[in-house]
């Protein structure tokens, strides 16, 4: 993989408005906003004008938009490229921490490699190589159980790669790796998110690791997709901009009546408090006062005082590792993992989104009704986080669950001593970490998992069409059991599991 970082003069010259104007040309067909945009980022930088044609649009978030372009080869071939628009706004250590994950790791084992980088005053564009690739919410329910296999296989090979120069990617999710199903390649994207492990090969990810705590907090309480919040194109549902936080402060264990006491600071997740007074009050409470909030839909002084517990939780609702929704302050390689478990999920049962959740409790609860409710706590205690549930719920068999979603029966016998399968419908859960959850917000869990029951009866598939759904091994189910552990300590590695049974016949 090719890689330039070009510097150019910022001066325009005079010819290059003429070029603009020709270049727009072929955008007749593009709706008035786009090719307005398109026009300012010629403007923005117009080193670009004379090396790319700017087709159109494909993707846009927060912090950056991608744009789809060809540029003319010394050999007369026109080639695809994908350029993304970084808005000035962004931290220039964050764009070149992204930067250099993209040459260190990129350019193979399906990771995404960095062909150019543009320049002009606060204004970056990264060049990289474009990959036509499908909608994964398209082609989910067409896909044979061996295209599965070796969809994972190859996501495991790029995670292997980047967790190998000690890069947590932070946003693994299916939008992020891009599928060409014709052609068979896939590649990694997005590392604008992107946090170092302690021993990590790419040295400015130990620079933004080392950043100050709460510029990251603020930048991650809005960070948004580059594609999947609003996609332009059919076969681009690309890249999700991100961010990378510090690790502040160890967790500690506190006893379940304490912590109701420390709940309250933010049951209401939803209501905003003035910052001024109301905190201003709270900074003379008493550490030793029992709260009077508890269970109900306000925060007093007395939670408003304590300090709260601040760790990375960046990514993408419904993808978070339970570390991450239990803001475990020490995060690893292991997050990726569990993302990729998500997206296995997915695969299995064929619904995607499997989890929707709007906030981090409602997330956890819906990880508990299917990997358990003693589980998850006993987890959670292994990471130095005490986590209450007034009920208990008992892991489901994942074979079962995805079968019943997918609406198929395998011919391959169960193992035996698994959980009993569980209705999806008794998926309530009052869950807290830290805090109690809100009644009101009880209601909500149920929402996304009920979706699945109503739906699954009617996936008929008939048995021609099976596509071998119908022999679905046990090491498929024991891999995605691996990849779902909810201890990222014991949690299957990338490295190990593509020596896992599963993939035992595929090639590296």
């Amino acid at each position: 993989m090719e890689t330039v970082l070009k510097s150019h003069c910022d001066e325009q010259h005079p010819h290059q408005a003429e070029d603009f104007h020709g270049k727009h040309e072929q955008n007749s067909k593009l709706s008035a906003g786009i090719k307005k945009d398109i026009e300012k980022l010629y403007e923005a930088v117009p080193q670009l004008v004379n090396v790319f044609k700017i087709k159109e649009k494909i993707g846009e978030g927060t912090f950056s938009s991608v744009y789809l372009a060809t540029a003319q080869l010394q050999t007369g071939y026109e080639e695809k490229m994908a350029l993304k628009h970084l808005i000035p706004t962004s931290h220039p250590l964050r764009i070149a921490a992204e930067l250099q994950c993209l040459t260190v790791a990129g350019g193979q084992d399906n990771v995404m490699g960095v062909k150019y980088c543009f320049r002009k005053n606060d204004h970056v564009v990264i060049v990289m190589p474009y990959l036509e690739h499908e909608s994964f919410l398209d082609i989910l329910n067409s896909l044979s159980f061996e295209e599965v296999r070796e969809y994972m296989f190859n996501l495991f090979k790029a995670l292997r790669r980047i967790h190998h120069f000690g890069i947590v990617h932070r946003d693994v999710k299916p939008s992020n790796f891009l599928y060409n199903r014709r052609l068979k390649e896939y590649a990694l994207v997005d590392f604008g998110l992107a946090q170092g492990t302690p021993d990590t090969k790419i040295e400015l990810l130990k620079t933004t690791h080392s950043e100050n705590q709460q510029e990251d907090s603020a930048y991650h309480s809005v960070q948004r997709s580059v594609f999947g919040e609003r996609n332009f194109n059919v076969y681009s549902s690309t890249y999700q901009e991100n961010a990378s936080t510090k690790v502040i402060k160890p967790s500690k264990m506190i006893d379940v009546s304490s912590r109701k006491l420390v709940t309250k600071k933010k049951i209401t997740s939803t209501k905003t408090v003035s910052g001024g007074a109301a905190r201003r009050a709270a900074s003379g409470c008493p550490s030793n006062l029992t709260c009077d909030c508890y269970a109900t839909d306000r925060v007093c002084s007395v939670c408003l005082s304590r300090c709260q517990q601040v760790a990375p939780r960046a990514g993408t609702p419904g993808f978070r590792a339970p570390e991450v929704l239990t803001k475990c302050p020490t995060q690893t390689t292991a997050i990726d993992m569990w993302s990729a478990g998500i997206v296995f999920l997915s695969l299995l049962s064929g619904r995607y989104p499997f989890y929707k959740a709007s906030d981090d409790l409602t997330a956890l609860a819906q990880i508990m009704t299917v990997r358990g409710s003693r589980e998850t706590i006993q987890a959670a205690k292994t990471f130095g986080k005490s986590v209450l549930c007034t009920q208990v719920v008992p892991a489901q068999n994942l074979r079962t669950l995805c079968e019943k979603l997918r609406g198929t029966n395998s011919s391959y016998k169960r193992s035996q001593g698994e959980v009993t399968s569980k209705s999806i419908n008794d998926s309530a859960l009052p869950v807290a970490v830290d805090k109690p959850c809100a009644p009101e917000t009880l209601e909500k869990q149920t929402q996304r998992l009920e979706s699945f029951q109503e739906g699954a009866g009617a996936l008929e598939i008939k048995a021609t069409d099976m596509k071998g759904w119908d022999q679905v091994p046990d090491e498929a189910y024991d891999l995605l059991d691996k990849l779902l552990d909810l201890n990222p300590a014991t949690r299957i590695t990338a490295k190990e599991a593509l020596l896992h049974p599963f993939f035992k016949d595929m090639r590296f």
